[in-house]
């Protein structure tokens, strides 16, 4: 009875551990929340994709919280540069942020794999800015200097780093009366489906996906708790 009583106690205690770690874990996580978006719904005039929705998309937006600061990563794919056009409200980026205090900072690209300033500036709690086909946002990321971040004049920009302050990633993850979150003005690549090189235009986001990191430490816990649980009764059928 004692070495069952011994070792029943020892495996209560592995079930124990186990789950005091995962959610030491997860609390852990928890600060560096992340949200990530994929430019899927295409609003590029005269494309075989206008109107449409891409699968594979053109590219994605991820949002980090960062204490009392959201920084944004915008990255393009299949080619996509940057460009400012009319249709997407003379704008490199439009989402909602009508926040008393917050203020967009910080803006910076990735140029030959060294990092660089851009010459962009944000503004929030904006009248609406309508972008074609996507309806009317209250913040908006601009280049200063268009020659630096204009995709149309041969600047390869496909990356858009900043920081928005006093902020939180539900207070920035609103959808506007169209139902859409982000835009970027997108000079469409090469390789980009659905939309001939060149061709230019607003793309918006599909909707949301959950943090890997948040999940894999769930799932460990709970594959930790299950196998605990099964030694012990293993161990008290002895």
């Amino acid at each position: 009875m004692l070495r069952r009583f011994g070792v029943a106690v020892g495996s209560t205690w592995i079930v124990f551990a186990v789950a005091i770690l995962g959610v030491a874990l997860i609390a852990t996580a928890t600060p560096a929340q992340a949200d990530t978006f994929t430019f899927t719904s295409c609003h590029v005039s005269n494309s075989t994709c206008e109107g449409g929705s891409v699968p594979s998309g053109f590219g994605t937006v991820t949002l980090l919280q960062s204490g009392a600061n959201v920084t944004f990563d915008v990255t393009l794919t299949g080619g996509n540069t940057f460009v400012e056009t009319g249709a997407g409200g003379d704008s490199l980026f439009l989402f909602n942020d009508a926040l008393a205090g917050s203020t967009v900072t910080g803006c910076t690209t990735t140029l030959n794999g060294v990092t660089q300033t851009l010459a962009c500036s944000g503004l929030t709690g904006q009248s609406p800015i309508m972008a074609d086909g996507t309806g009317t946002f209250t913040a908006q990321v601009f280049c200063t200097t268009a020659s630096q971040c204009n995709g149309s004049s041969g600047a390869p920009i496909n990356d858009l780093h900043f920081t928005v302050t006093n902020a939180t990633l539900a207070q920035l993850e609103v959808a506007n009366a169209n139902g859409n979150l982000f835009v970027v003005d997108v000079f469409c690549g090469t390789t980009q489906t659905g939309c001939a090189n060149g061709l230019t235009g607003p793309v918006d986001v599909s909707g949301v996906v959950p943090e890997p990191t948040t999940l894999l430490m769930v799932g460990t816990v709970l594959v930790g708790l299950g196998a605990a649980w099964r030694r012990r009764q293993r161990t008290l059928a002895v």
